[in-house]
C-alpha cells in the first residue's frame, strides 16, 4: 500500500498479492493493524497528502490526484474530517507562528468529569521527546480528541473526560535539531493504553507503553505533531497553561487507528 497508494487498489488485488482470499486477508489485516484494508489505505493517502502539502508547491487539485482521489470535493472533506483543518489551511499553518484558537469538547469546565491518569513507558534508548496523549471515543480515531495532555518532562499524564468509553492514544516526537525539514516534527514512538469506561466523576488509571513506529501502524493524520515548531530544551521544561494545551491539542493529538 505504501508504494502504490495512488493506484486504484481493490480488495481483490490486495488479497491476491498476499495469496489469500478476501475474507482471510481482511481478517488477518484487522488482527495486525486494528482496522480494515480500505481504511488503512485511506489513512496512507491522507498522510501522503500532508507530505505533498508541506514539501511541494503543487495545487490541492494536483495533490488530490497524486494520492489516488478522483474528486476534489471528496478529498477535501475526508482530509478536513481526519486532519481537523482543510488542505489549504493545513499548508498555511506551516508558515504560521501561532496555532489557531481551537478548543476541545471538554474545554472550559471540569465539573462532573472523570480523571484518567497514567505513566508513559519508553524504550531505553529514547532521546528528548515531546509526548501527546489523547482520549478518543472510538479506536478508529478521527476528529478532535475529547481530552489531551502534552508532556515535555517525565510526569504522569492527566485527561479529564465525561461519562463514556474512552480509548487512550499517545505519540512522541523527537525534540532534537536533526529533523531534515525544521518545521516538521515526525512521530517517533506510538502507544495505546487500556480503554476506560468513565462514569460518575471517578478516577481511573492506565499506563501507556510507547514503541517505535512500524509500517503496520496507521499514520498520524491530525494537523500536528508534524507542525509543532516548539523547541524546548529538556533541561528547562515549558510551563503550558491549560488553555495553551487545549489550543495545541485541538489540532495536535495523536492517531492510533484512523480511516
Amino acid at each position: 500500500m505504501w508504494q502504490h497508494y495512488a493506484d486504484p487498489l481493490s480488495l481483490e488485488q490486495l488479497a491476491g498479492t498476499a495469496s489469500y482470499s478476501k475474507f482471510h486477508y481482511t481478517r488477518i489485516f484487522n488482527q495486525l493493524t486494528g482496522t480494515s484494508p480500505g481504511r488503512f489505505l485511506t489513512a496512507i493517502r491522507l498522510f501522503m497528502a500532508k507530505r505533498h502539502l508541506l514539501e511541494t508547491q503543487a495545487s490541492v487539485t494536483d495533490i488530490t490526484f497524486r494520492v489516488g482521489y478522483n474528486s476534489l470535493g471528496t478529498f477535501t472533506s475526508r482530509f478536513t474530517r481526519s486532519v481537523g483543518v482543510s488542505p489549504t489551511r493545513y499548508r498555511s499553518l506551516a508558515q504560521d507562528d501561532d496555532l489557531p484558537p481551537l478548543t476541545l469538547p471538554a474545554a472550559g469546565t471540569r465539573h462532573g468529569l472523570s480523571t484518567v491518569t497514567g505513566r508513559l513507558w519508553f524504550p531505553s534508548d529514547v532521546g528528548p521527546v515531546r509526548v501527546y496523549v489523547g482520549a478518543f471515543n472510538t479506536p478508529i480515531v478521527e476528529g478532535y480528541p475529547q481530552a489531551c495532555d502534552i508532556l515535555d518532562e517525565p510526569r504522569p499524564f492527566r485527561l479529564d473526560v465525561p461519562d463514556g468509553l474512552w480509548f487512550i492514544r499517545a505519540t512522541a516526537v523527537a525534540m532534537d535539531d536533526d529533523c531534515p525539514v525544521p518545521h516538521i516534527r515526525p512521530p517517533r514512538l506510538v502507544g495505546s493504553g487500556w480503554a476506560v469506561r468513565a462514569r460518575g466523576g471517578r478516577a481511573y488509571s492506565t499506563d501507556v507503553q510507547l514503541r517505535e513506529v512500524t509500517q503496520l501502524d496507521l499514520p498520524i493524520l491530525l494537523a500536528l505533531p508534524e507542525l509543532d515548531r516548539a523547541r524546548r530544551s529538556p533541561r528547562t521544561p515549558p510551563t503550558l497553561s491549560l488553555a495553551d494545551q487545549q489550543v495545541r491539542c485541538a489540532i495536535t493529538t495523536p492517531l492510533g487507528k484512523a480511516g
